[in-house]
């Protein structure tokens, strides 16, 4: 793809972030845009966030799952970027009407590194070693393509439909618990709407961890 058209394209959904107002799909207005392209867009567009003064903090992870997966047609997960003005903590008043357009909960479990983690050549005994604590998280995602139409090239050109997240009030070292089978339930006004473990996601969250390290390990970012 063009480097205009490319950047045309990250303006567009920087201006949509801002402005709260849905743009149709990329992938409905270019149908020869790559995974490749998309990461692209991702990156102008967070680099116009970063010249607007927000300050990366942490990495997203996402297609995680055989469900989205499958969902999306692709068979291999995908990352965006957190920023500081993302992060709310556990109990905090999160006014979704003045940042999101279409938000929807998930619940996540969050590593909190101690060092940097830089592949290839990561290993999940690299990652264990470099995570300070995990903490439970919910990612409150969020899509600046309208009504969800998204394609995989979507998703990512979006920062991966990053929204908001709220870090829970607990924090475990990685050895204290089995994120194979550790359990999530997920409640909405005392119903339980979803359940989930640890396995779903690549079979191990520590999975996930190893697989962004190595992934961005090949473009030189830690």
């Amino acid at each position: 793809m063009e480097q205009a058209k490319i950047q045309a394209f990250a303006d567009e959904l920087y201006e949509a972030l801002v402005n709260r107002e849905a743009v149709p799909p990329l992938t409905s207005r270019a149908d020869d845009i790559t995974i490749e392209d998309a990461y692209h867009i991702s990156l102008r567009m967070l680099e116009r966030r970063q010249q607007a003064g927000a300050r990366i903090i942490g990495k997203k992870i996402g297609v995680t799952s055989k469900a989205v997966m499958n969902m999306l047609n692709v068979h291999q997960p995908d990352f965006g970027y957190l920023t500081d003005d993302m992060v709310f903590n556990s109990g905090e008043e999160v006014n979704i009407s003045d940042r999101l357009i279409a938000p929807r909960a998930e619940g996540e479990i969050a590593f909190i590194l101690k060092k940097d983690l830089t592949g290839p050549g990561v290993t999940n005994a690299d990652v264990l070693a470099a995570t300070e604590c995990v903490m439970p998280c919910f990612e409150i995602v969020d899509s600046r393509i309208k009504d969800w139409k998204i394609a995989i090239q979507d998703t990512i050109a979006d920062n991966a439909s990053c929204g908001l997240f709220v870090l829970g009030d607990k924090a475990v070292s990685p050895r204290e618990v089995d994120l194979v089978t550790c359990g999530m339930v997920v409640e909405k006004n005392g119903a339980i709407i979803s359940t989930g473990a640890g396995a779903a996601a690549l079979g191990s969250p520590v999975n996930c961890v190893t697989w962004l390290a190595n992934t961005l390990g090949q473009f030189g970012i830690r």
